[in-house]
């Protein structure tokens, strides 16, 4: 039995949580605060950076009494240190470094994307080889995993990641930040009416365009305000919706024919979208030998407890870190047998 305490703060999300085997949850605060943000319509990184220092040690306490453990029964910390905002993961990083030197226990560094892959560990196991598709404010990529603790891009956006979209595309139609969840269910009640555009439908391989997809929303919305036509803004939302899963299913269905994998995963923030889950799992029908496992949508945003997932490989690995670990902002998986 491996219990790890992980701590994540690489954006908005203040957590710490408490993980058993990489697959049992025995805790997981979260401080959110997409009150503070909504505002501004984003993420403010210096009010991200003080929210942080305000809860990180409150998160913590929580964690630890909701888990009903003290730092002796724990075999180490998992941090997230990288890719995210430099002054919140450093809050993260300095809290899981000081707890790990006070309590002699091993420091664990853990990619933040491989944390977000590792949480469909708490829906089934995944087997190898698999593919995840991971989809959020920040990325859009097709990951093949050969073997556990390996991660290769096959395929990521040139420009907006699915999530950015969402969020753009909320603030033109006057929603409030994050919009993700109220696009989708806009989406529910509406009618694909737009064929919106799929930037690259036609070009080989496995990368992911946006920004077209955007601005052909910016544009139907202006010209019709400019004809005095109203939009209806769950139509509206339907057909965003619609183009962004068929580009992101397209993709993945090129992928699963051609890297054969026992596993596909859905995870990132995206991964709660329940038209995306729908499409995938009518996906997967095609291919009988790959189950579809997608992270449970409690565990789909930033936290702690993926963290603590990824950090049970690292641990197994025994992949650790001294005190001078740094953060990595723009941390990534390598590219697939660097062809790119």
């Amino acid at each position: 039995m491996t219990t790890l305490i992980a701590f994540e703060s690489s954006a908005d999300e203040t957590s710490v949580a408490v993980v058993k085997d990489g697959k049992k949850v025995l805790s997981n605060a979260v401080a959110t605060q997409i009150n503070s943000h909504q505002r501004f319509g984003g993420i403010v990184p210096e009010v991200a950076s003080r929210h942080h220092l305000e809860w990180i040690t409150k998160t913590l306490d929580i964690a630890l009494a909701d888990a009903n453990v003290t730092p002796g029964d724990l075999d180490g910390v998992a941090v997230t240190y990288g890719p995210g905002l430099v002054g919140s993961l450093l809050v993260g990083l300095m809290g899981a470094k000081t707890f790990a030197m006070a309590h002699d226990l091993p420091l664990i560094p853990v990619n933040h994307l491989a944390g977000h892959i590792a949480a469909a560990n708490f829906n089934r196991p995944i087997e190898y080889p698999a593919l995840a598709l991971m989809v959020s404010g920040g990325h859009t990529e097709l990951v093949l995993m050969e073997k556990e603790n390996s991660f290769q891009i096959l395929g990521e956006t040139y420009d907006d990641a699915a999530g950015e979209s969402y969020d753009k595309v909320g603030r033109l139609m006057k929603l409030n930040y994050p919009a993700g969840k109220a696009i989708d269910e806009l989406a529910q009640k509406g009618q694909v009416t737009i064929n919106f555009p799929q930037a690259m439908a036609h070009e080989a391989g496995y990368d992911f365009s946006f920004s077209g997809l955007k601005s052909a929303v910016i544009n139907q919305v202006h010209n019709a305000e400019q004809r005095g036509e109203e939009i209806d803004q769950a139509d509206l939302a339907a057909s965003f919706q619609a183009a962004v899963i068929k580009a992101l299913v397209d993709r993945t269905r090129r992928a699963l024919t051609d890297f054969p994998v026992k596993s596909l995963v859905l995870a990132g923030g995206v991964a709660a979208n329940s038209g995306l889950r729908l499409a995938l799992t009518d996906l997967i029908e095609e291919f009988p030998e790959t189950t579809f496992i997608p992270v449970p949508k409690q565990y789909t945003g930033d936290n702690a407890a993926m963290i603590g997932a990824a950090g049970y490989f690292n641990y197994k690995d025994k992949v650790f870190a001294g005190l001078d670990l740094n953060t990595h902002p723009g941390l990534d998986f390598p590219l697939y047998e660097e062809e790119k």
